[in-house]
Parts: structure tokens; sequence; C-alpha cells
């Protein structure tokens, strides 16, 4: 049978609160969430490896407290609606690392917020000593937030991520690929959603259900080979 076209089209995750899996790795991260109020100068910064659940959480404290979700580099754009909020969480601020118009507009939107008392959300890889900020006013208030970090997966976080990928997909993975999978993938968030995909993928060219000849032709294709 001739495989058919797959489309990269990409899922719509869940954002609740239902939604997001607390675990070792992230429960001190969600603590911190929660605890909005008590945040240090009344802001936060949330780190961890791409796919850790650094959006959703975002989404989370958005719920809780009307904040509105902005990526760093379209603060300039909305900079009065967003000096104007309850609540602001900017996502990927090493984005703006180096970039004096980004860095000089966050750098307003810290202050607005401040004055107004409305909290203020950031989201990032690493800890803002790490981001490369090149404007020494806006790396020192960034330097006075709280950090909170996700750490990567455990072993019953990660096979709750396989299984969040793929409902955000609307597939369905059985508890045999599942057990497959997990001791075989690379402990991290990034990996757990490429699998996902690639058997999203295998099984709509094959256009059959994702089933473990797909699990297993995925997983090689991640799996470097020892012999090249």
């Amino acid at each position: 049978m001739a495989r058919q076209l797959a489309l990269d089209l990409p899922p719509r995750p869940a954002m609740g609160r239902d939604d997001f899996y607390v675990s070792s790795a992230n429960a001190a991260a969600v603590a911190l969430i929660d605890g909005w109020r008590d945040w240090p100068m009344g802001k936060l910064v949330l780190t961890g490896d791409e796919g850790a659940g650094k959006t959703h959480l975002a989404h989370v404290w958005a719920a809780q407290t009307g904040a509105r979700i902005v990526a760093a580099f379209d603060v300039a754009n909305g900079l009065q609606a967003l000096s104007d909020a309850p609540a602001v969480a900017v996502e990927d601020l090493e984005a703006v690392a180096g970039k004096p118009a980004a860095e000089e507009a966050l750098f307003h939107l810290h202050n607005a917020l401040a004055q107004s008392g409305a909290p203020l959300l950031l989201t990032a890889r690493a800890a803002p000593s790490r981001w490369g900020l090149r404007l020494p006013d806006l790396a020192s208030r960034m330097a006075q937030a709280g950090l909170a970090h996700i750490d990567p997966p455990d072993d019953q976080l990660l096979l709750v991520i396989l299984m969040k990928h793929a409902a955000d997909r609307k597939i369905d993975l059985t508890p045999g690929m599942l057990s497959y999978l997990a001791p075989r993938i690379p402990r991290s968030f990034t990996a757990a959603g490429k699998i996902v995909a690639r058997i999203d993928a295998l099984a709509l060219g094959d256009r059959k259900k994702p089933n473990m000849a797909h699990t297993r032709a995925a997983l090689a294709e991640m799996t470097p080979d020892p012999s090249s």
C-alpha cells in the first residue's frame, strides 16, 4: 500500500490545571506558582528544558490571576496594554537577550507592573544570570526575582508526558507501547514529544492506528546506530 503523505499539523495541547501532572520533578515549581502572592517583589522566573511544562504552568497561573501571556519579542508591540494588565506572563526571555529595543521594552514593562503592584511571571530555559542581558538595569531587576525550576522528568512523569502528547494529538498509545518506550528514550521532555510526533506521522503514513511496529520504527530513527 502506498504511504500517505503525513501533514505535520501542530497538536492542540490541553492547558488546564487538571491536565498538569504533578510529580517530584515539578512539585516545587507548582508550589511557587500557587504561592504567587508571596513572590519576592512580585515576580518569578520559571525555568526548565523545552517541553517541561513552563507554558502550561503559565496558563494555569493566568487562569488564577487574569494574566496576559505574551512572547518576550512581542512585549514592545503591546507595551501599553500589558502595562495596564492585572498580571503578565512573559515567555522565552532568552530570545530578547542582546536585543536593545526588546530589552528596553521589557525593562519598561517591569517598572510599570512594579508600580501598579501587578505580578510578573517570566519563563526561560535558564536562570537570568545566563540570559546574556546587556541592559544593566534590566539584569539587576531580573536578578531580584524568585526562581523556580522544573527538573528533567522522573519515570512516572515521563509516562504521563508520553500520554499527554498522545492525547494532544488524539492518538492512543497502548500500555505495551508506553512500557516499551519509557526506558528507551532519553529522559527529556523534548524527546517524549518528538517520539510521539514521529509515531503519529508513521501511523498516518500507513493509514493505521499507531501500533508497536510504528513505535519500534520511531525509536530506531531516534536512536543512533552504534556501528555508524
